[in-house]
C-alpha cells in the first residue's frame, strides 16, 4: 500500500494536520473492505475526496465509481435516479432505466448529503444495505446488485434522527465506520500551504504571476475564522488573484476579501416549543394590567390610610411621591413627541385629591367608593370639567393639571362638548 505521502500527492490532499493524517489512515485501512463508511464533516472540508481514495485502494476499483449528491435531486425523481424505473412507471417514464445501483454493480457509489434522502429512499436503502436486494420504481420484480456504499454529511445525524428526518437504524449501517474529516480552523498550520496552491494554480490558469501574502497577511489569514472551510479560502485566492494588480498582499488589502459576518453572530433566543408570538405578548399585557391594578390599590389605601390618620400637608406630600413613582415626575408629554402620552398623562380612573377638611374624612371615604362604580367615560369628563372651572376657562393650565398636552385638550373638548365651560 502506497505511503500517506504518496496518497496525498495522487490526489491533490494538502496539509500536514494530525487529524486529517488520521481521517486518511483510516480511509486506506478500510478500502480492502466491503463495509460502509460514513463520512463528516462541515461543509467545504473535502468530503469528496475520502470516497475516491477508498475506491482506487479497493479491489473494486476497475468497477464503476459513481458520486451523487442526494441534495441536488429532486425528491420525486430520486427513487428513479438510484434505483431506476421502468416504461410506463409514471408520467414521461417512456422507457425502461436502470438506475445508478444497477450500474453500479460490482463498483463504489458515494452518496453526499446523504442527510437529506426522503423517508421513503431512506428505506429502499436500506433494504440495498442489508441484503443487496432494490425493486425498479413500477416493477415488482426484485433485483440483486453488489456495491459498496460510502455517505457523506454535514448535518448532525443524531439531531436528524430525534427530529425523525433520518432512520435511525439506516444511520447504524451507513456508519460502520465513521471517518471525521476537521474544518479548516482547526488546521491552522494547513491554511498558507493550501493558499499559495490555491495561488500558483491560479496564476498558471490566469497567466498572471502568482500573488504572495506578508506576515500579517498570513497572520490575518490563520486567525480567521473560515466557516466555508476550504472552498471559502479558494474563492478567496481566486478573487485576490484576479482583481489586485499587485502582487504583494498586505493585511488591510486581505481584510477587504474577508466577510466580517463571523464578528455579528445571531442573538439566540430561546423559546418554548409550540408558544407563539402573540400568546407570549398577551402575558405581558396581563402582567401590566395586573400591575396597574395592585398600583391604584396601593394608592387607594394609601390614601384612605392618610385621610384617617394623617395631616392635610402628609396627604399631599405622599400623594405626590406615589404619583412619581408610578408614572414618573414628568406626567406632562406632548403628543408630537410621543405617541403614548395618553399612557404617561394622570391616568384618569385616579380620583383627584384636592384640599380636604379633617372633619370630613370620612365623607370623602364614602365618595371614593361611590366613585369605582362610575365608567371611565364619566371619570374623565369630571376631571376635564374641574380642571377647566378651576383654570378659569384658559386651556393651557388646565392641560398642564391634567399632565396632558393642549392637543389633546382641545380634542377632549371637542369630543365631550365643552365649549361652554371656558
Amino acid at each position: 500500500m502506497d505511503s500517506l505521502q504518496s496518497v496525498k500527492q495522487r490526489f491533490g490532499i494538502i496539509g500536514n494536520n494530525l487529524g486529517l493524517n488520521r481521517a486518511l489512515e483510516k480511509s486506506l485501512r478500510v478500502s480492502n473492505t466491503d463495509i460502509s463508511v460514513l463520512v463528516i464533516g462541515e461543509s467545504g472540508v473535502g468530503k469528496e475526496s475520502i470516497p475516491k481514495i477508498i475506491h482506487q485502494y479497493s479491489h473494486r476499483k476497475h468497477n464503476k465509481y459513481i458520486a451523487v449528491n442526494c441534495g441536488a435531486i429532486p425528491e420525486g425523481t430520486i427513487d428513479s435516479e438510484l434505483f431506476g424505473h421502468e416504461k410506463g412507471a409514471f408520467t414521461g417514464a417512456t422507457q425502461t432505466r436502470a438506475g445508478y445501483f444497477e450500474v453500479a454493480d460490482g463498483g463504489t457509489i458515494f452518496l453526499d448529503e446523504v442527510g437529506e434522502l426522503p423517508l421513503q429512499t431512506q428505506v429502499r436503502l436500506l433494504r440495498v444495505l442489508e441484503s443487496g436486494e432494490f425493486i425498479k420504481v413500477g416493477s415488482s420484480k426484485v433485483q440483486n446488485t453488489n456495491v459498496r456504499i460510502v455517505a457523506a454529511t454535514n448535518v448532525n445525524m443524531m439531531d436528524a434522527i430525534a427530529k425523525e428526518k433520518f432512520r435511525e437504524d439506516l444511520y447504524y449501517r451507513l456508519s460502520t465506520v465513521e471517518i471525521a474529516l476537521p474544518p479548516l480552523r482547526e488546521r491552522k498550520e494547513d491554511i498558507i500551504l493550501l493558499f499559495r496552491k490555491f495561488a500558483a494554480d491560479f496564476a498558471q490558469k490566469y497567466h498572471m504571476p502568482p500573488i504572495k501574502l506578508d506576515d500579517h497577511a498570513q497572520a490575518l489569514l490563520k486567525d480567521y475564522r473560515w466557516s466555508g472551510n476550504i472552498r471559502q479560502l479558494r474563492n478567496v485566492a481566486e478573487q485576490i488573484s484576479v482583481l489586485e494588480h499587485d502582487r504583494d498582499i498586505n493585511a488591510a488589502r486581505l481584510r477587504g476579501y474577508l466577510p466580517d459576518r463571523e464578528s455579528q453572530l445571531p442573538a439566540l433566543i430561546d423559546k418554548k416549543e409550540g408558544k407563539s408570538d402573540f400568546a407570549s405578548e398577551r402575558e405581558i399585557l396581563y402582567k401590566v394590567l395586573f400591575d396597574m391594578k395592585s398600583d391604584l390599590n396601593d394608592l387607594k389605601k394609601l390614601t384612605l390610610d392618610l385621610i384617617k390618620n394623617g395631616t392635610e400637608d402628609e396627604l399631599n406630600e405622599q400623594n405626590q411621591n406615589l404619583f412619581e413613582k408610578l408614572y414618573g415626575k414628568e406626567t406632562s408629554v406632548s403628543s408630537d413627541d410621543h405617541p403614548l402620552e395618553s399612557v404617561t398623562a394622570l391616568p384618569a380612573e385616579t380620583p383627584q385629591i384636592s384640599k380636604i377638611p379633617t372633619e370630613d374624612k370620612y365623607s370623602y371615604a364614602e365618595t371614593i367608593e361611590e366613585e369605582e362604580t362610575l365608567s371611565l367615560h364619566e371619570k374623565e369628563l369630571e376631571m376635564i370639567k374641574q380642571a377647566l372651572v378651576r383654570s378659569k376657562g384658559k386651556r393651557k393650565l388646565a392641560a398642564q393639571e391634567l399632565g396632558i398636552s393642549e392637543r389633546t385638550l382641545y380634542r377632549k373638548i371637542k369630543q365631550f362638548d365643552l365649549n361652554d365651560l371656558e
